[in-house]
């Protein structure tokens, strides 16, 4: 109940929303959050996409910025050729809402930042709000953490690179350890056997991604 008691703390801090704007929203995000397009180029992608032009725009690091998909409580946003950002928006009671959203970097394998914020981007904690994937939660149940072939395996996952994603349908995270997509192909043969062949999935449920 923990988390409860903290948004009824918070709750007056939480815009009120008649409805769900993304558009508005994303326009307004504060420029530490995206460098890269400040808020008219930001309304000028918004209005390309609702007109059903290419959402795409030269931005402020001498690349290209796209916005690949907008609902009324989804975002999608081509940062850079390196980037992106998803942005979604969360309902709690009463018609109000916050939002998550996820930055991730290419660099070549997936790597995620999850931040939360209210309805006028102020910064929530997150630890009220979910927990964050660890790497062993990445393995397989019931494997033998004794054999040497696991120890091995192990050994090779000594950095924790982590992809989130949004799922524009559904109020869901999906995290998926890309880890092995830095180890070398034999590597990665050594480590496939012990990791789930799945992402892990969060669910919102009444304030909290469980």
């Amino acid at each position: 109940m923990k988390h409860l008691l903290f948004f009824f703390c918070c709750i007056f801090s939480i815009s009120t929303v008649s409805s769900q704007d993304m558009a508005a929203y994303f326009v307004a995000i504060p420029d530490q959050y995206l460098p890269q397009l400040e808020d008219a180029w930001r309304k000028d992608l918004v209005e390309l996409y609702q007109s059903g032009k290419p959402a795409v725009l030269d931005n402020a690091m001498d690349g290209r910025s796209t916005l690949q998909k907008l609902t009324s409580d989804y975002l999608l946003l081509q940062t850079t050729e390196r980037s992106a950002m998803e942005i979604r928006l969360l309902p709690l009671i009463n018609n109000t809402f916050i939002a998550c959203m996820i930055r991730t970097v290419f660099a070549p394998a997936a790597d995620s930042r999850v931040e939360f914020f209210t309805m006028d981007w102020q910064p929530l904690p997150a630890t009220e709000i979910w927990s964050p994937a660890g790497m062993e939660g990445f393995f397989k149940e019931g494997i033998d953490r004794d054999e040497d072939a696991y120890r091995e395996a192990r050994s090779f996952l000594d950095m924790e690179l982590i992809h989130y994603q949004l799922d524009p349908d559904q109020l869901v995270i999906k995290a998926t350890c890309t880890t092995p997509e830095y180890l070398s192909p034999e590597e990665r043969k050594k480590v496939k056997p012990f990791l789930k062949d799945s992402p892990k999935v969060y669910t919102w449920k009444t304030g909290r991604f469980e």
